[in-house]
C-alpha cells in the first residue's frame, strides 16, 4: 500500500465539543469511514460535562497568533510541509504533507509545542488547553483530496454543510 500524500489533522480545545452534543460526535467505536456520528444524547453530554476539570477553552486573537506561530515553527523545525493552517476559537485544522511519523504523533507534537508557547506567553498556565486524544486525522490520497482539504481549511470554515 502506498503512503498518503498528506493528512488533515483537527484538534479541539478543551471542553468545547463533548460526546452527546447536538452536532454529533465520534469516538474509537465509530471512527470508521462512512460511519455515522453518534447522535445527540443529553445524558451522555451531561456525564461528559461533569468530567471536565476546568471550564471550556476559547481562544482569543492573541492566543491564536501564538498558536499559529508555534505550529509554523514546529513544522519548520521538523521539516514538515505545512500546506494549510487555520487556528479557530475552539479548534485547529492543519493540512500537512506526508511524513515518516504517524499522524497521531504529528498532532501530539503540534499540540505539545502550541501548549508550551501558550504557557510561555502567559496563557493557560495551570489548566488543559486541548481536548484529550489525538483529534481527527484524515488521510489524503490524491492531489484533489489535498486541494479540497486545503480549500476547506482556508475558505470553508464558516460555510454550513
Amino acid at each position: 500500500m502506498s503512503d498518503p500524500l498528506a493528512y488533515l489533522l483537527t484538534f479541539r480545545t478543551y471542553g468545547t465539543w463533548l460526546h452527546g452534543d447536538d452536532r454529533g460526535s465520534i469516538d474509537d467505536r465509530n471512527n470508521l469511514v462512512d460511519n455515522p456520528l453518534w447522535e445527540r444524547n443529553d445524558a451522555w453530554r451531561q456525564w461528559e460535562k461533569g468530567r471536565l476539570r476546568a471550564p471550556p477553552v476559547e481562544l482569543g486573537d492573541p492566543m491564536r497568533r501564538v498558536i499559529e506561530k508555534a505550529l509554523h515553527d514546529e513544522c519548520s523545525f521538523r521539516g514538515w510541509n505545512l500546506i494549510e493552517l487555520a487556528v479557530r476559537t475552539n479548534h485547529v485544522h492543519a493540512v500537512l504533507g506526508f511524513a515518516e511519523l504517524p499522524p497521531e504523533q504529528m498532532a501530539g507534537k503540534l499540540k505539545s509545542h502550541a501548549t508550551r508557547e501558550l504557557r510561555r506567553a502567559g496563557f493557560f498556565l495551570t489548566r488543559p488547553v486541548w481536548a484529550d486524544g489525538v483529534g481527527s486525522r484524515r488521510y489524503l490520497w490524491t492531489d484533489s483530496d489535498v486541494e479540497a482539504a486545503a480549500a476547506y481549511v482556508r475558505e470553508g470554515q464558516d460555510v454550513p454543510k
